[in-house]
């Protein structure tokens, strides 16, 4: 919405909807592979990263039977905020203190109020999806302490 790129970039998922024969690790295998990423703090878009590019898994949901985002939530292992709305928060900070040095950065400030927009209607889609708290509220005077 506030880009000049079309977003057509992104990988393809696999074509197959069954386990791939060549696969070497087992279901539970991969179960507590996943549980040992999620322990040492890693996003769910990393631990997928890794599971494809280091152990070869093209899709955990083909394997689990679930996707990994639901495996997580089941071993209540999954963040209190989701990813991409804490990557947006991380980014706002990042700008507030620009500003705070940069006080006259009007192209800055533009892109605050951007990226708090977006962070807004994601807030307002998670909370009807249910993932947030419908009581959660985004103020950036002390959304520090949920990123930080």
């Amino acid at each position: 919405m506030h880009s000049r790129a079309k977003g057509k970039s992104g990988s393809t998922r696999p074509s197959k909807l069954s386990v791939p024969a060549w696969l070497s690790i087992s279901k539970k295998e991969l179960e507590m592979l996943i549980v040992k990423l999620a322990k040492e703090n890693k996003t769910t878009s990393q631990i997928g990263i890794l599971l494809r590019d280091q152990y070869g898994v093209p899709d955990v949901k083909l394997v689990v039977g679930k996707t990994l985002s639901a495996f997580l939530k089941e071993k209540n292992l999954l963040k209190e905020l989701p990813e991409d709305l804490t990557a947006l928060i991380k980014k706002s900070i990042a700008i507030r203190k620009h500003l705070d040095e940069n006080k006259h950065d009007m192209d800055a400030k533009r892109g605050l109020l951007w990226t708090e927009s977006k962070i807004q209607r994601l807030v307002k889609y998670y909370k009807e999806s249910k993932h947030l708290a419908l009581t959660w509220k985004y103020d950036p005077e002390t959304i520090r302490i949920y990123v930080e």
